[in-house]
């Protein structure tokens, strides 16, 4: 089994062969001399493809946008038939970080905001979750965007593209959120659901 790094002698010429593609030839077995030029040279040799990504280079492109579009469905369908917004928050199922502690997690109240978002009250899903409202659209158009240039097998839809900086900053805003929505006073107890 060879190893991902393997050690070339440096010698003249070496660089130009490495840049060329050309094989570099291994130091004979048991050989520990260095060349009189200078240490080893590395390159990296890519490992045999996997079971799983043979798998992958065959199955059909419709298959993940199939795939994600089914569990999407089922996601949409279990909020639409169990009804959240029929039932209080303390109800089973609930959160277990509010059933022990009381306070609203991260993710309390998204059933219920996708529930409304579904049936276009806009409102009253930002009043359960107002972080998810903001990301729908984003993900919406993330979905939609990947499974039409999947399925086209070329760019139809421009992809977006997140920074790290908006990441963090979601993220950041989604904790300063997290954190708001636990606190007694107005107008930050219209958030705790």
């Amino acid at each position: 089994m060879t190893s991902p790094l393997q050690a070339a002698p440096a010698s003249d010429g070496l660089a130009a062969h490495l840049l060329a593609g050309a094989p570099v030839e291994q130091p004979a077995a048991g050989g520990h001399e260095v060349p009189p030029q200078g240490g080893y040279q590395y390159h990296y040799v890519a490992p045999p493809k996997g079971r799983l990504a043979r798998l992958a280079e065959r199955t059909p492109r419709w298959v993940s946008p199939l795939g994600l579009t089914a569990l999407l469905s089922g996601g949409v369908a279990y909020t639409l038939l169990m009804r959240p917004t029929a039932t209080s928050a303390t109800a089973a199922p609930t959160c277990v970080m509010k059933l022990f502690t009381g306070f609203d997690c991260p993710g309390c109240g998204g059933t219920r905001a996708a529930w409304y978002l579904l049936h276009g009250d806009i409102p009253a899903a930002a009043h359960h979750h107002a972080m998810m409202v903001f990301a729908t659209p984003f993900l919406v158009y993330l979905y939609v965007s990947w499974t039409v240039n999947r399925l086209a097998n070329r760019k139809v839809l421009p992809t977006m593209r997140l920074s790290n900086g908006a990441l963090i900053g979601f993220l950041v805003a989604w904790l300063v959120f997290s954190v708001a929505r636990n606190l007694p006073w107005a107008p930050f107890d219209w958030l705790f659901v």
